[in-house]
């Protein structure tokens, strides 16, 4: 994935980068040597990458849902992030393209990495990001949560409700129980309700936090 504990970017990672991301040559070499300052062994460990996390939630637990996120991010599944997957992870959430951001999207809710996702992965993945369970985090203001739409308003009935969007029934069929990512990605660019319960943007203070990390 590139030399990342060179003090230069490798030409190959460099034009790489570029070509798969908005990113300039000047912005990349700017942002490597930050990066190498933050990070001297040229990657990002889990628990750093929770503590951006934490660090905007301090009335929160954010823990159990930034693992998610990073292991979306950790294409080489080594549980650290390199410089390469660490830019990708900024572009995706500070405005990828929408099909790369469903592509991500769908590695977030496929827990398990099989290559398809359950009902049971949208459950966990929508109780983490919108519900107060436990030590899981909360982006929905309690008071807010007190206004959803009846059938929106725990995270089994949202669950649900992006399930049957789908198309998806419990019939015993496990083949048929499944969303690939084709599936994923062509229901959700079909509908804006699906969009917006799965929500698949990260929040705004997220991206200004990975933003500030490179600077």
């Amino acid at each position: 994935m590139g030399n990342t504990k060179s003090s230069a970017l490798s030409k190959e990672l460099l034009e790489d980068l570029k070509s798969n991301t908005k990113y300039s040559e000047a912005e990349l070499c700017t942002w490597y040597q930050s990066f190498l300052k933050e990070c001297p062994g040229g990657k990002i460990s889990k628990e750093q990458f929770e503590g951006i996390y934490a660090s905007f939630f301090p009335d929160a637990d954010p823990t159990e849902y930034a693992r998610h996120v990073f292991r979306s991010f950790d294409t080489n599944a080594d549980g650290t992030l390199d410089f390469k997957e660490y830019i990708v992870a900024l572009h995706l959430t500070s405005g990828g393209k929408t099909l790369q951001k469903l592509e991500w999207a769908f590695a977030l809710y496929d827990v398990d990495g099989n290559g398809t996702i359950s009902k049971n992965e949208i459950l966990e993945i929508v109780r983490l990001t919108r519900f107060s369970f436990a030590v899981n985090f909360n982006m929905i203001p309690v008071d807010d949560q007190k206004n959803l739409p009846q059938d929106e308003n725990t995270p089994e009935k949202r669950a649900e409700k992006i399930w049957t969007f789908f198309g998806k029934q419990e019939n015993g069929n496990l083949e048929f129980n499944k969303i690939s990512e084709g599936e994923f990605i062509k229901g959700v660019m079909e509908n804006k309700d699906i969009l917006r319960l799965i929500q698949y943007d990260e929040p705004q203070k997220i991206k200004d936090k990975l933003k500030e990390k490179k600077q």
